[in-house]
């Protein structure tokens, strides 16, 4: 495993992108980024031998959107098929839940309510449930911002019925703010991976058999852990 992935290894550096804005994989705190993503990152990168190079992006869009840039070489990212027409993904390491956050009185009680005439959803461009949502929606009319922090800040200034996000990341958005509320049920869940820059990339196994040992031994349900769920 370690030759068939030391090609990502640059001059002793292993850039890693990070999308800030998944609460639920990834923290920061104090200047420190913390989560199971940058984790597995160090783990690879200790694996390796090599100094982990964080690239720090707010959404997953930009990520994909560099994915040919040569601007990082591992990163994490949501399964999608679409996307897999230009990354490479490995087996999920977790799946997280995306809803959404609502107004305070909204008739809305599950997700599946809200897709009717007449509603607009906000979202981030690019993210998993984006995704989702462009294939699913038969009614309701998306609005997109660049970043689920840009999103939440348009619905918190009144833009939209519902805004689309991670669980995670909505109830950190909106923690203890009077107005919205976070929906119960499930918009659609998503499976988390590690990801290479081109599709059918044959280093994808070993990097495959990188997040299998991960998972068996522990140490991904120990970093969820720290954060809780």
């Amino acid at each position: 495993m370690e030759i068939d992935l030391e090609s990502l290894v640059d001059d002793g550096h292993l850039r890693v992108a990070i999308n800030t804005g998944n609460r639920a994989l990834v923290q920061q705190v104090d200047g420190e980024l913390t989560g199971v993503s940058p984790a597995l990152a160090r783990r690879l990168a200790d694996h390796l031998g090599a100094r982990m190079v964080p690239v720090i992006y707010s959404g997953a869009g930009h990520v994909f959107a560099d994915a040919d840039r040569d601007l990082w070489d591992v990163a994490f990212l949501a399964i999608d098929p679409i996307r897999a027409r230009k990354v490479s993904f490995t087996r999920p390491y977790h799946r997280i839940e995306a809803t959404y956050a609502k107004r305070s009185g909204s008739a809305f009680a599950t997700p599946d309510e809200v897709d009717q005439p007449g509603v607009t959803i906000l979202s981030s461009v690019g993210s998993a449930y984006d995704l989702w949502l462009k294939g699913n929606l038969r009614y309701a009319t998306l609005d997109h911002a660049a970043t689920p922090g840009e999103s939440f800040e348009a619905f918190r200034a009144g833009q939209g019925d519902v805004v689309a996000g991670i669980r995670a990341s909505l109830h950190r958005a909106f923690a203890g703010e009077d107005g919205i509320e976070v929906m119960n049920g499930t918009l659609t869940a998503v499976d988390q991976a590690m990801v290479l820059p081109r599709p059918k990339d044959p280093r994808i196994a070993a990097l495959d058999m990188f997040v299998e040992q991960a998972i068996a031994d522990g140490f991904v349900a120990q970093e969820l852990a720290k954060t809780g769920p």
